[in-house]
């Protein structure tokens, strides 16, 4: 497995650019005491199944997948069952039928 580490004296961009220049993106991770850093560089790094403080933690409630080119669609979680269903809308009269090609 490879990673990006942060260096004493990167900038948040630094470390995003370097994160985000590759044709991947199935996971990350940021691991740092500063929750608001870590929302903020993980909502800019373009993968699928991101970690704070943490790794490679997937609860099947969650949607697994990557962008780029780490596949399509999403496994897991409730977001899967939109590729495995198709919407039908049905409207019910509970009134006296009407139909106008009796």
């Amino acid at each position: 497995s490879s990673g990006i580490n942060a260096e004493y004296g990167d900038t948040e961009e630094e470390v995003i650019a370097r994160a985000n220049n590759t044709h991947f993106g199935l996971g990350a991770a940021v691991c740092t005491d500063n929750l608001s850093r870590a929302y903020r560089v993980i909502s800019k790094i373009e993968a699928g199944s991101c970690n704070i403080n943490t790794y490679n933690a997937y609860p099947s409630v969650l949607p697994f997948g990557g962008y780029k080119n780490s596949g399509i669609g999403r496994e897991l979680g409730a977001e899967c069952l939109n590729y495995y269903s198709q919407t039908k809308a049905v409207y019910v009269e509970t009134g006296d039928p009407w139909c106008p090609f009796e």
